[in-house]
């Protein structure tokens, strides 16, 4: 794969697909996964969005 082409889905995105974490709070990191909370979807980072897949943070996850 070409350099030229790594990233180019997430370009378009607002800030390259970077924000803060609702679950981790944590700034500047890259807010892709789509997981859904009740009737919402929100985007996670990619450590919550593990942490999520194996049964992990799921009191953090409820008070959103």
């Amino acid at each position: 794969m070409a350099k030229t082409h790594r990233g180019i889905g997430i370009r378009a995105q607002h800030n390259r697909g970077r924000g803060t974490c609702p679950v981790c709070e944590r700034t500047g990191v890259k807010v892709l996964y789509s997981r859904e909370v009740g009737e919402n979807t929100i985007n996670v980072c990619k450590r919550c969005n593990a942490a999520l897949s194996h049964g992990k943070l799921q009191d953090a996850i409820a008070d959103l």
